[in-house]
């Protein structure tokens, strides 16, 4: 252990401290109470624990393992292996036995190669301990705790009012200024050749997002090319904001979180997009280029500056996170706020810095308030406390780390608070849809819950080199969630990850293992339902860890070709192969073979919008359209949000046929083509009817309309 150079010659009480000090005896507590009125007790309370707390940051330097100075062939050799095996369970190949033994092989050469020194992972960050060096404020504290009781009791209608709004972000606002940290800043003179590297780095992690907000962005109005019944669902809870209805938690469809309603809206407002499905996917669209440069941060945090670099590009192209973020429902808000949540987690417990702690509980707060699977995340903080805690010699730390927690779920509490308040009204609702999925309330488990479960897990652990399951709407069924490349990496970063926390015993190391089967679970727990599982968006947070994984390993093949110049070349040539290989695997993925699939499966509402339209262009009116259910076929809300009718569901039930009679005219009905029974009772109703067949631009998708003129 040694002491930081730059260590500030003085240091002020930590939480810690200031806690062990009043409650040590029932004198140091009533004279703690007294001081809060009493300036010259808490003067006397303040300089007595600074004596007690003054300590030097400490800094414990990680040892990067020796790496051999001979070309690394048994390194290159694994990835061939993980390649040729990764490309051999690509769609429609997907040669199993295969590609299992290909993987042994790849696993048995990366062994081998680290065993050698070839190939290890970057080093981890050094561990820090900051000095907490700011007493606590205790009023604004107190304040805090007061509006948000105020804010809960508010809250008790289910609405953000401006009321309840105001004393609730003030609730936090005071929260984290009562708790944060002013910790010394320290300038470093920084050379001209240094400030150079600095600045084409800087250009190299700009051009690397912008690529990614290419992928994230481009074809955004086609891709996906139309909604479905979800986006229907989403619309008219937005237009219900619109409407005065600010609800906390939106009960329509068996429930859902607030986040993406009022963001979608804002959306709306900002680009003029109006209600409607190029909102929604704008909306997730912006949120998955939110999540860019947490990964890169991660990166950093799990290695150096070009694990992020690393982290960035194969997340920000990949087909996973690119197309839960383009289909315009709240998947992409578990990535975006697990990513933050895990990095200032991590990020605190090497640095013991209570700013990163406080700045998790944000995250994780706004977290659940956005996308069901991430109610999971706690259980993850609470895990990486519980493999730090066993990790760690010091017993003054394991006590710390309680604390730190305390402070993860007291922030998060208070930004959970309007939903913790639904949750106490309405326990049903908010868990009704996990617990439909979990615990077979809507349908019998089809088997023993324990075999499920492992089928689940197991079937789930698969998705990310074999099969992704087979929900088509986010999803091409039935590939591997991550490319060649990426996928390739994945497994060989696991077997090293492995082998180095045998080696060094690292906390981050078993978290970041830990972390994937965790951040899959709301997938694997559809027990109820086990052909949902895997599902990309209900595993979407595990994209940020899997991703992480193969970060290193590539970081780790990099940097065992050493400095000297030929092999650098080398070695970044073959990252400049492995990164167009990856950039042109996901861009067929998502904008050919995505698009084609989903094309394929969607119903053409956007049609059905445009003729409606045209009626309401010729006759000024839509009051008279009508569109037949089909069993199977469109939902009928849907067309309307084309048209630019948010509100109204165009349904025309065959039992209400004859209820139009009493309708003047012009009236339309549009209905699926093979409907005959629908066809048959229009022209016996309406003998001088028009009827025409609309020829969609999609192969299959044609639908009938019935004009009715005079």
């Amino acid at each position: 252990m040694t002491q930081d150079p730059n260590t500030p010659p003085e240091n002020e009480p930590t939480v810690l401290d200031l806690y062990k000090s009043v409650t040590k005896d029932w004198a140091s507590f009533f004279n703690f109470i007294r001081s809060l009125w009493d300036a010259s007790r808490r003067e006397e309370i303040n300089q007595a624990l600074a004596q007690e707390a003054a300590q030097p940051m400490i800094k414990e330097e990680i040892v990067e393992l020796p790496r051999a100075s001979h070309f690394p062939w048994r390194s290159l050799l694994a990835l061939l292996f993980a390649l040729i095996a990764q490309a051999f369970v690509e769609p429609p190949r997907q040669q199993g036995t295969f590609a299992f033994a290909l993987y042994l092989m790849a696993a048995g050469a990366a062994v081998w190669a680290y065993s050698n020194n070839e190939w290890h992972l970057p080093a981890l960050p050094a561990i820090r301990q900051i000095p907490d060096n700011l007493s606590t404020r205790l009023l604004p504290l107190i304040i805090s705790v007061i509006l948000a009781l105020i804010a809960f009791v508010d809250f008790g209608d289910g609405l953000f009012s401006l009321t309840n709004t105001i004393l609730w972000t003030a609730s936090i606002g005071l929260l984290m200024y009562g708790l944060w940290l002013k910790t010394p800043k320290f300038k470093t003179d920084v050379d001209a050749g240094t400030r150079r590297k600095k600045v084409f780095w800087n250009v190299l992690v700009l051009a690397v997002f912008g690529l990614s907000v290419f992928y994230r962005l481009y074809k955004i109005d086609v891709l996906p090319v139309e909604p479905f019944s979800d986006h229907a669902e989403k619309i008219l809870d937005v237009y219900d904001i619109t409407q005065g209805k600010t609800s906390i938690f939106f009960e329509r469809n068996t429930g859902r979180e607030a986040f993406q309603m009022y963001w979608t809206l804002l959306v709306a407002n900002i680009f003029g997009t109006g209600l409607s499905f190029l909102s929604l996917k704008l909306g997730t669209a912006l949120l998955g280029i939110l999540t860019l440069p947490y990964i890169y941060l991660l990166g950093k945090e799990f290695g150096s500056e070009r694990v992020g670099l690393f982290a960035l590009f194969l997340f920000g192209i990949a087909y996973w996170p690119n197309v839960i973020s383009r289909i315009g429902l709240r998947f992409p808000l578990y990535p975006l706020f697990a990513a933050p949540t895990l990095l200032y987690l991590i990020r605190g417990l090497r640095t013991r810095n209570r700013n990163d702690f406080l700045l998790s509980g944000i995250f994780l707060g706004f977290g659940l308030h956005g996308y069901s699977p991430f109610r999971v995340v706690p259980l993850l903080v609470l895990t990486a406390i519980v493999i730090f805690i066993l990790h760690t010699k010091s017993k003054e730390t394991r006590k710390q780390a309680v604390w730190w927690f305390v402070i993860i779920v007291v922030v998060s509490l208070f930004v959970f608070l309007p939903l913790f308040r639904y949750w106490l009204e309405h326990p049903a609702m908010f868990g009704y849809r996990a617990f439909s999925r979990l615990s077979g309330v809507e349908v019998e488990l089809p088997g023993p819950a324990w075999q499920l479960f492992l089928s689940n897990l197991y079937n789930g652990l698969l998705m990310f080199n074999w099969d992704n399951g087979e929900i088509w709407v986010n999803s091409i069924p039935h590939r591997p969630a991550l490319d060649v490349v990426t996928g390739a990496l994945f497994v060989l970063g696991v077997v090293l990850l492995s082998l180095r926390y045998i080696r060094q015993r690292d906390w981050r190391d078993l978290f970041l293992l830990v972390s994937i089967p965790m951040l899959i679970m709301p997938s694997v727990l559809s027990l109820a339902f086990p052909s949902e599982n895997p599902a990309l968006n209900r595993a979407g947070g595990a994209a940020v860890a899997a991703i992480i994984v193969s970060a290193l390993a590539l970081e780790g093949l990099v940097a065992g070709f050493g400095a000297e110049k030929k092999r650098a070349f080398v070695a970044y040539a073959l990252t400049g192969l492995l990164f167009a290989a990856s950039a042109y695997n996901n861009y067929d993925i998502v904008f050919n073979k995505f698009d084609a699939n989903f094309r394929s499966g969607a119903w053409n509402t956007s049609e059905m919008g445009q003729v409606i339209s045209q009626f309401r262009d010729k006759y000024g009116q839509t009051d008279t359209v009508w569109i037949v259910p089909f069993p199977h076929w469109v939902d009928t809300r849907l067309p309307g949000v084309w048209a630019g009718i948010p509100n109204r569901d165009f349904a025309l039930w065959p039992d209400n046929f004859a209820e139009t009679l009493n309708v003047p005219a012009p009236k339309m009905i549009i209905f699926w083509n093979a409907d005959l029974e629908t066809e048959n009772a229009l022209k016996e109703l309406y003998p001088n009817g028009v009827l025409n067949r609309y020829t969609s631009a999609t192969p299959g998708k044609d639908f009938m309309i019935f004009m009715v003129e005079k």
